[in-house]
């Protein structure tokens, strides 16, 4: 046995004396949700895609991760001689490339600065880190994303929950709790709904709180040169911080928060994502500066990207699918439990159709769902084929006994 190999078994063997406190939590997943509920199958390991399949999973919603000119731009910055220093954002100086992006992502959003982060999850945790502190309130939409929650328990705030999408709900808790931070999705991740900002931003203002709005699903695909959802109602001035995960329409890996100036100072000394991470490096840098020049002008992306939006969404709801809970380019099949979830991603993928699975923790524990992801570049041939999928296999997944059709169900007695 060669010395790698031993290490390695060593590594295991310790893994198998771990505490039962840990055999617990796995056994949960494993022994309990695995075997038990799913039949020994995973909702997560879809079978390997055979060529021609429609592949809906990704978040590249304008279809730019392949474009020629930006994957051109991002060589050239590998090719080049400068490969950028490693080493934490807040030692960066003026001038730097890291900077310089950071300015034009700030004017392309309308505000005064910005902060560029590893990821939009390092992004909304290390402003929550800045700003929450223990007894601040902090008002979460019940689906806002997850890395929102871990800010807030990163800076042992108190975590107020309130119902999606429900202004009214929002006011009665912030009446009972007081002035904090209001956090919310312009467009949520999980079933493409859009969160009424004009309305949270109100409120925020009454209370005088603290407004934060996660534009990760809107950065590119809405708004005025697509600016965001905040920029297309004329709210820039009245959101006092907004985030994205430049992972999606950006088609990169990184993360983005406006600020002022002043602010961004405080953060880059305060924020623990911005100190114990290294910036960005010279071709990822590359590849944003590019794309931001091409997506400030991608209109005909935008326009195609809400064309396939309205075709998909017209034709899942004509073939019986309730679909009603979101407006946008992400489409949530919410069959419910996790069994019935597993039967429609097997659906899905015997008839060539990829998606992504959402489950617990990303979901209530019986409203699991498979989400498709439409994007810019999907053709005529296959939005057909996705419907006729969809047509094809209602019985199959016993469409009227999901989660969604029920609901739906009930909605129309009342």
């Amino acid at each position: 046995m060669t010395f790698a190999a031993n290490q390695s078994f060593s590594a295991i063997r310790a893994e198998l004396c771990m505490p039962e406190f840990v055999r617990r939590r796995m056994d949960a997943h494993y022994v309990t949700r695995v075997q038990q509920l799913l039949g020994g199958e995973h909702l997560h390991v879809w079978k390997p895609a055979e060529a021609g399949a429609v592949m809906l999973a990704s978040n590249d919603y304008l279809n730019i991760s392949n474009h020629p000119h930006l994957l051109a731009a991002q060589a050239r910055s590998l090719l080049g001689s400068q490969s950028g220093m490693l080493m934490s954002s807040v030692f960066l100086q003026e001038g730097s490339s890291q900077h310089r992006l950071e300015a034009k992502f700030a004017a392309y959003m309308g505000a005064e600065d910005g902060v560029l982060a590893q990821s939009g999850w390092a992004a909304n945790v290390g402003l929550l880190q800045t700003l929450a502190g223990p007894g601040v309130p902090v008002y979460l939409d019940m689906m806002a994303h997850a890395s929102l929650w871990e800010g807030v328990q990163s800076a042992q705030a108190i975590g107020v929950p309130f119902l999606h999408n429900d202004p009214a709900h929002l006011e009665r808790q912030v009446d009972k709790q007081g002035a904090g931070i209001i956090v919310v999705d312009a467009l949520y991740s999980t079933n493409g709904s859009v969160a009424p900002l004009q309305r949270v931003v109100e409120i925020a203002e009454r209370s005088g709180s603290i407004l934060i709005v996660d534009e990760s699903h809107s950065l590119g695909t809405h708004g005025p040169r697509g600016a965001g959802l905040v920029a297309q109602l004329g709210l820039t001035e009245r959101v006092h911080f907004r985030t994205a995960s430049l992972a999606k329409a950006f088609a990169g890996r990184a993360g983005f928060l406006t600020c002022s100036s002043q602010f961004k100072g405080y953060f880059l000394s305060a924020s623990r994502p911005a100190i114990f991470s290294s910036c960005l490096l010279e071709h990822e840098l590359a590849w944003f500066d590019a794309a931001l020049d091409f997506i400030s002008a991608a209109d005909a992306q935008r326009a195609a990207l809400r064309d396939v939006t309205t075709q998909v969404r017209e034709g899942l709801r004509g073939l019986g699918y309730n679909i009603d809970d979101g407006s946008e380019q992400i489409v949530a099949l919410e069959a419910g439990p996790e069994p019935k979830t597993l039967v429609l991603r097997k659906a899905l993928e015997r008839r060539g159709i990829y998606g992504a699975v959402f489950c617990a923790p990303a979901t209530a524990k019986n409203r699991s769902l498979v989400r498709l992801t439409l994007n810019a570049g999907l053709s005529a041939q296959q939005i057909a084929r996705l419907l006729d999928a969809c047509a094809d296999m209602r019985h199959e997944v016993d469409l009227e006994g999901w989660s969604s059709s029920k609901r739906q169900h009930r909605l129309t007695l009342v």
